[in-house]
C-alpha cells in the first residue's frame, strides 16, 4: 500500500498528473474531493480501505481497523472543523491511516506510534503529503540531507526530536501525536490530538484494558484470513501474539529460528509454547539452514526502501528468509513482537521517576538495581539526583559525543541513551551532529513526556514505529504484509497509563504483559525470566560479512559524503573488539553504506536535480 494526499485547491490536476509518472500509471487508484479534483491517489487492496461520504465531507481509513460506519459517518455528518474527527481517530483499533476532506480543507494523520506515518512537502505552491517520502522526494527532486544522514551515525541512536528529521531535503516527517491540515491556498499546520495519557491506574485495571486491546489489534489484523503467520522467538512478546492469534486464526504457522550459542534458551521455550498449540504448523529452523546475521539478501535482490538506514539493516537477510517461508505455506500477513520491550520492559530511567513519586518505596528496588547491575553508591546518588531538563541534557548530549562511551557497569538514568559518534566519524560530520543538538538545546525542544521513563517509552516506541513501516515497505514484495500489534495506539494508551511503581515488581517479568495475558497464555509460559542473548550471531556476522565490507572500504559512499573516514573504519572492522558492546558502532554506520547502496537511493542521487527542488 502506498498513497499520496493532494489538497483540494487548483493545482490538484498538475500534481496528480506528476505523481503518476513516480507512482507508476499503471494500476493506480484514485479517490476524489467533493469538488471533483483529485484527492487519495495510490495503491491499496480492497479490504484496506474504507470510504465514507456525507454531503460533500469525506472520510478514507487506510489500513486494518473495525468502525462502525453509520456511528462514523453521523459524526462526519455533524463536524464543522477537522478537529470534530479526533473522536473518531480516538476510537479506532488496528493500525491505520486516517485522511478526510471538509469544504476545501484536508486532514491526514497516521499511527502514534509512526508505524504508518505521514511526510509532507512543498510542491507547485501548495503542500502534499504521502505515507513514505519516497514519492515526496521524487516530486521535488529533493536530494539526501548530508547532515541529516550524520545524525544517523550516533550510537546507539539518535536523541528525539533530531531522530524525527526526514533524510531527504525539503520532505518533513509529521509531529508525534499531531494531524496536518492544508487549506485552499495550500498553508498547511500540524494540529495536535493525542497526548500520553496519566500513569495512576493500578496494575490490574491497566493489565485488563491491555488484554482487550491487544486481543481486538490481533483479531482485526487476523479477520477475513485463512493462514496467517507469526514469530514464535520464545521470547515473551511473540509467544503471546501467538496464542492470541490462535484464538482467531483457522490456520496458524509459527516460525523460529534456533539461536546458536547453546546457553540461548528461546528454544526451550519456543518448543513450550508450541506444544499448547499442538493444532498449528510450527516451523523450526536450524541457523545452519537461514542467513545469518550481515548475510546479503541473496535471490530476492536488495531489499530496498527510500526513507532510510533501517534499523533491523542487520538480520535484513534473515527476514527475507522468512517472508519467502512464510509466503510459499499461504500467509499474507506475519505478526511480530516489536514494541513488546519498549512498552513493558524496565527502562533504564524508571528508577529516576520512581523515587520522584515514591521515594520510601524506591528504596529497597534502588538497591536491587545497584547490586544487580554493580552499580557504584556515589554514581548511583548522582544519578537519581539529576534535575537536568531535557534542553540541558540535550547539550550535555552535544558536548559528549566524542568521549568515551558508557561501559557496561556505568549509572544511566538520563533522558537519552548517551549516544555516541563512531571513532571513523570525520570532525566535519562530528561537527554537524553537535551543532544540531546544540540547536535543538537552544530551541529548548520538548520531551516526549515530562516524565523521563515515560519520555524513554514513547522514544523507544516510536523508534519501533519506523522499523516496522520500513519492514513492511521492503518486504512488500513477497507479498506479506508485516505487522506489530504491540504499537497499537490503544495499546500504548493502555500501557502507558500504568502506575510507575507498577511497572516493576520484584520476581517478575515484565509483569504488566504477564498480568495482561492471564487466561490467554498458558500459565507456565508467563513464568519465563530470562532473555535471549545474541552475541554469537552478532560476531558470526561480522566474521562472515567482513570481506565485502572492507572491499566497500575502497569506495566508501559515506566517505564520498565526508561523514567516514575509510580507513579508520577498515581498521576496526580487522580489530573490532573482545566484547559485544564492541560491535554497537557499527550497526548504524554499515547501516547507513548499506542504504545508500540501495537502487532507489541510487537511482535519486543519479537523476535529482542537486540540491533543488521544483514548484
Amino acid at each position: 500500500m502506498s498513497f499520496l494526499i493532494i489538497p483540494d485547491g487548483p493545482a490538484a490536476d498538475v500534481i496528480a498528473r506528476e505523481a503518476a509518472d513516480h507512482l507508476g500509471p499503471s494500476g493506480l487508484r484514485l479517490i476524489t474531493h467533493a469538488s471533483g479534483r483529485p484527492w487519495v491517489l495510490g495503491d491499496w487492496a480492497d479490504e484496506d480501505l474504507r470510504l465514507i461520504t456525507v454531503g460533500t465531507h469525506r472520510l478514507v481509513i487506510l489500513g486494518r481497523t473495525r468502525l462502525n460506519a453509520s456511528a462514523v459517518a453521523e459524526v462526519l455528518g455533524r463536524a464543522r472543523t477537522l478537529g470534530d474527527l479526533d473522536a473518531v481517530a480516538r476510537d479506532l483499533p488496528g493500525s491505520c491511516h486516517l485522511a478526510a476532506s471538509m469544504d476545501g480543507r484536508t486532514r491526514s494523520q497516521g499511527a502514534v506510534s509512526t508505524a504508518r506515518q505521514i511526510f509532507y512537502t512543498q510542491f507547485a505552491g501548495t503542500t502534499v503529503a504521502a505515507d513514505s517520502p519516497g514519492p515526496l522526494a521524487a516530486l521535488t527532486n529533493a536530494r539526501i540531507a548530508e547532515d541529516a544522514l550524520a545524525l544517523r551515525l550516533l550510537t546507539p541512536a539518535v536523541p528525539w526530536p533530531l531522530s524525527h528529521r526526514c533524510l531527504w531535503s525539503g520532505v518533513h516527517e509529521l509531529s508525534v501525536g499531531c494531524w496536518l491540515e492544508v487549506g485552499p491556498g495550500g498553508a498547511r499546520r500540524a494540529v495536535r490530538w493525542w497526548s500520553p495519557p496519566e500513569s495512576g491506574v493500578p496494575l490490574s485495571d491497566a493489565a485488563a484494558a491491555i488484554r482487550a486491546a491487544l486481543v481486538d489489534a490481533v483479531a482485526i489484523r487476523v479477520q477475513g484470513r485463512d493462514t496467517v503467520s507469526a514469530d514464535l522467538s520464545g521470547g515473551m512478546d511473540s509467544t503471546c501474539l501467538c496464542f492470541m492469534a490462535a484464538a482467531s486464526a483457522p490456520n496458524l504457522i509459527t516460525y523460529h529460528w534456533k539461536p546458536m550459542d547453546h546457553a540461548n534458551d528461546d528454544t526451550e521455550w519456543a518448543d513450550r509454547a508450541a506444544r499448547y498449540l499442538p493444532a498449528k504448523r510450527h516451523r523450526s529452523v536450524d541457523i545452519e539452514h537461514v542467513p545469518r546475521f550481515d548475510d546479503r539478501p541473496d535471490g530476492c535482490g536488495p531489499l530496498d526502501d527510500i526513507e532510510g538506514p533501517p534499523p533491523w539493516n542487520r538480520g535484513r537477510a534473515h527476514k527475507a528468509a522468512v517472508a519467502r517461508a512464510v509466503a510459499a505455506e499461504g500467509s499474507a500477513l506475519h505478526l511480530i513482537g516489536l514494541g513488546g520491550d519498549e512498552l513493558f520492559g524496565a527502562l533504564p530511567a524508571y528508577l529516576w521517576s520512581l523515587v520522584r513519586t515514591h521515594p520510601l518505596t524506591s528504596i529497597r528496588v534502588v538497591r536491587r538495581s545497584q547490586l544487580q547491575n554493580r552499580w557504584g553508591l556515589v554514581s548511583t546518588v548522582r544519578g537519581l539526583a539529576d534535575s537536568a531538563g531535557f534542553p540541558a541534557c540535550l547539550e550535555a548530549t552535544a558536548r559528549d559525543i566524542t568521549a568515551a562511551p558508557p561501559g557496561p557497569f556505568d549509572v544511566s538514568l538520563g533522558w537519552t541513551g548517551q549516544p555516541r559518534m563512531p571513532p571513523w566519524a570525520t570532525g566535519d560530520a562530528t561537527d554537524s551532529v553537535r551543532s544540531q543538538l546544540r540547536a535543538a538545546a537552544a530551541a529548548a525542544a520538548a520531551p516526549l513526556d515530562p516524565d523521563r521513563v515515560r519520555h524513554q517509552v514513547l522514544d523507544s516506541v516510536i523508534t519501533s514505529g519506523r522499523a516496522v513501516r520500513q519492514l513492511r515497505y521492503a518486504l512488500a514484495r513477497f507479498g506479506v504484509d508485516w505487522e506489530a500489534p504491540y504499537l497499537d495506539d490503544q495499546v500504548i494508551e493502555a500501557a502507558l497509563s500504568v502506575r510507575v511503581q507498577d511497572r516493576v515488581v520484584a520476581g517478575r517479568y515484565k509483569p504488566l504483559l504477564t498480568a495482561a495475558m492471564q487466561g490467554v497464555v498458558p500459565g507456565p509460559l508467563l513464568g519465563r525470566r530470562s532473555k535471549g542473548e545474541f552475541s554469537a550471531e552478532a560476531f558470526d556476522g561480522l566474521r562472515r560479512s567482513r570481506p565485502v565490507l572492507l572491499e566497500q572500504c575502497d569506495d566508501l559512499y559515506l566517505a564520498r559524503m565526508g561523514l567516514v573516514n575509510a580507513g579508520a573504519l577498515r581498521a576496526a572492522l580487522l580489530n573490532p573488539g573482545p566484547e559485544t558492546r564492541h560491535l554497537i558502532p557499527f550497526e548504524n554506520t554499515l547501516s547507513c553504506e548499506t542504504w545508500l547502496r540501495s537502487p532507489s537511493v541510487a537511482t535519486a542521487q543519479r537523476t535529482n536535480v542537486p540540491g533543488g527542488t521544483r514548484s
